[in-house]
């Protein structure tokens, strides 16, 4: 077993250093105490084995706001045994009462702090979000402007099919008309023709009867 006494200077009281010092000790075997001295600095007299003892010390002999440790003496003796636990040795009434409303006003400080500076980098995120929007906002324009554009396209396209589609009907028509003309045209060839066959064939039996009569007069043909 280990024992050391150790002064801690600089901005060790009122600030909640003591429960820090006395925080430390909870989960390692150390019995002793923290007192705040007179003179503005805090000493330590804590006893246990050299491993939780240095240790102890390493967490002790910090700058963690509001604690800033500026100076930390230590000796080392032997140990004596002569505490059972760890305890704050605490000073009148009115000096407690101080140094708990200080560092409670510290401790509000730092919150104070630590909350602007959250605000800070809310702002930040929010200045960010807002370029992204903003970029969001320019890609849909852009993205309107061409959809602007390929109506616009797929109109003229609607208009063109329209002119195809009546180019279509016209030539539908003039295929139906030249159908109807060839029709009539075969229809008439067919008509002509059955006309001729019955001229023609009046003519041959005309002829045959005229050739058959100057036969019987005796008038060779």
């Amino acid at each position: 077993m280990k024992r050391f006494v150790a002064i801690a200077r600089g901005r060790v009281q009122r600030v909640g250093y003591r429960e820090h010092v006395y925080n430390e000790t909870f989960e390692r075997d150390i019995s002793g105490y923290v007192m705040n001295l007179k003179n503005g600095e805090v000493e330590i007299v804590a006893e246990g084995s050299e491993e939780d003892l240095r240790e102890f010390i390493n967490e002790i002999n910090i700058i963690q706001r509001p604690i800033a440790v500026k100076s930390f003496t230590i000796r080392w003796e032997e140990a004596t045994g002569e505490y059972a636990t760890f305890e704050i040795i605490r000073g009148d009434i009115q000096e407690e009462t101080f140094e708990r409303m200080d560092y409670a006003g510290d401790v509000l400080h730092s919150m104070d702090i630590k909350f602007d500076r959250m605000l800070d980098k809310q702002d930040q995120m929010l200045d960010k979000q807002d370029q992204m929007l903003g970029k969001q906002d320019q890609m849909l324009d852009k993205q309107d402007q061409m959809l602007g554009k390929q109506d616009q396209m797929l109109g003229k396209q609607d208009q063109m099919l329209g002119k195809q589609d009546q180019m279509l009907n016209k030539q539908d028509q003039t295929l139906q008309i030249a159908r109807e003309t060839k029709e009539e045209i075969v229809g008439l060839r067919s008509d002509t023709r059955r006309h001729l066959d019955d001229e023609f064939g009046d003519i041959r039996r005309e002829l045959v009867s005229i050739k058959e009569a100057l036969v019987r007069a005796g008038i060779q043909v």
